[in-house]
């Protein structure tokens, strides 16, 4: 085998490897993205410390070192007592005699009223499937886990007289959007919509 042969096969022997390696590694192109607004590490660990809130009994600084606070907890909005009072007032279906007791003891204290609705989510979104695919836009899968917590704890001075929550414990969603045609989907003149008058 002459010098010449040789380097053209180990050339096409590194291009192979080189392919394969690029094909292999290409999964790790696709984006990704998280959302982290919640500096507890899951959906339990927050219930857990809002449990721990007893109404008429946790006061300001059990609610600090249980993470609902504003300097603690990001995305935490301070509702004044027109805003608690915007929530709760009785209607016509939900009643006074059907509010629970500290809900009732917030709006009677007025200004000494006040509210924490704090928001936290973990969540993260990546593409899967081939690179290739989802690059020329021949088909694209989303696949978005994590989970939401809502809490609302109402206050009385410093005294938590109430705490609820709600949210999505477990997140496990796949959006799969296919175009036939890939990259060339999109080309061509806008579908034109005509409306028909109505006899």
């Amino acid at each position: 085998m002459t010098p010449t042969l040789a380097h053209r096969n180990m050339g096409k022997l590194v291009t192979i490897l080189g392919l394969s390696l690029l094909i292999g590694g290409c999964a790790s192109w696709l984006p990704e993205a998280r959302t982290d607004t919640t500096p507890f590490k899951s959906y339990e660990e927050a219930h857990a410390a809002l449990l721990a809130l007893v109404p008429m009994k946790s006061d300001r600084a059990t609610l600090e070192n249980n993470g609902f606070f504003p300097g603690k907890h990001p995305n935490t909005t301070l509702l004044t007592h027109a805003d608690v009072a915007r929530r709760f007032l009785p209607s016509a279906i939900l009643k006074r005699e059907d509010l629970d007791p500290g809900i009732v003891h917030c709006l009677e204290s007025r200004d000494a009223c006040r509210g924490l609705e704090i928001l936290g989510a973990k969540i993260a979104r990546e593409r899967k499937g081939s690179f290739w695919a989802d690059f020329l836009n021949f088909q694209r899968r989303t696949q978005t886990t994590g989970w939401r917590f809502t809490a609302l704890v109402l206050l009385v001075d410093d005294l938590v007289v109430y705490r609820s929550w709600s949210g999505q414990p477990v997140i496990d969603e796949t959006e799969v959007t296919r175009n036939p045609l890939g990259p060339f989907q999109d080309i061509g003149p806008p579908a034109v919509t005509t409306a028909v008058p109505l006899k």
